[in-house]
């Protein structure tokens, strides 16, 4: 099964993927995450993955043979990128990943946080990437492919979804990405707006037609989001992370608070 789970930067994508990733870890043989930006140390330290550091070294010294090996004898691991760029880090790293957790036996879970750096719209996508993507839910491979910039995705994974987990988004490249691919009203996912057109009753808050919310504290951290949760079958639903337990730690980095100068 193919997932989709993206927002706007801030908007506490990092924290729910690490979620969904607890909530599914041990329904199966084998986990890899792809952690672009060291974010999912939690699991680690909850004990549900071991961490492993690829750097330049690792890139070029584990193929397809060598990352069977090491899935084989470590079948959950959070894999953190370490001075390596985009392009090494999808080509020698993401797509002989996707491969060898293929190859093996039984079942497997790729996260693949900042997807678009690993399939994107420009350039070419690693054959282990697409199909991971188009032919892995055949070969009892799953994916959650997590990104903020759905604009810069390729369309080839991105006609692959079978679900998807939408929150914020105030681009108007990105608006217009999320009409293409969902069949629901997409201004729910613009919270810039008051109110929005005709949504499906599963959508509404309290009978009103609100878009998605972000909640914050009284110092401005992120303390939850509301999600549209879209599958194949037609089901929607409106998610609130506020109603989430997670048992991990998330490390991810909510970033420098910037002070009103009027303010002080």
């Amino acid at each position: 099964m193919n997932g989709l789970l993206a927002a706007k930067s801030g908007w506490g994508k990092s924290w729910y993927t690490q979620a969904w990733t607890e909530a599914n870890a041990e329904e199966y043989d084998r986990l890899a995450v792809l952690d672009f930006k060291d974010e999912y140390r939690g699991l680690v330290k909850a004990g549900l993955a071991k961490h492993f550091i690829v750097g330049p070294r690792e890139a070029e010294a584990f193929g397809v043979d060598e990352w069977a090996q090491f899935l084989e004898a470590n079948p959950r691991v959070v894999l953190c990128r370490h001075n390596l760029d985009e392009e090494t880090w999808r080509e020698e790293v993401a797509d002989p990943v996707a491969k060898a957790n293929r190859r093996l036996a039984g079942s497997s879970l790729t996260v693949i946080d900042e997807s678009h750096f690993v399939a994107p719209q420009r350039g070419s996508v690693p054959d282990g990437v697409k199909g991971l993507a188009t032919t892995g839910r055949g070969e009892d491979a799953s994916s959650l492919w997590v990104t903020q910039r759905l604009t810069e995705m390729d369309e080839t994974v991105l006609a692959q979804m079978m679900f998807t987990i939408l929150g914020g988004f105030t681009s108007s490249g990105d608006l217009s990405k999320v009409r293409s691919i969902i069949e629901y009203t997409a201004d729910v996912h613009n919270p810039t707006l008051d109110a929005v057109g005709t949504l499906p009753d599963a959508l509404l808050v309290d009978g009103d037609a609100l878009p998605l919310r972000k909640f914050t504290d009284d110092t401005g951290d992120t303390v939850g989001s509301e999600w549209v949760f879209a599958d194949e079958s037609g089901h929607v639903e409106r998610k609130d992370t506020r109603n989430v337990a997670m048992q991990s730690t998330h490390y991810g980095a909510q970033g420098q608070h910037l002070t009103d100068p009027e303010a002080t």
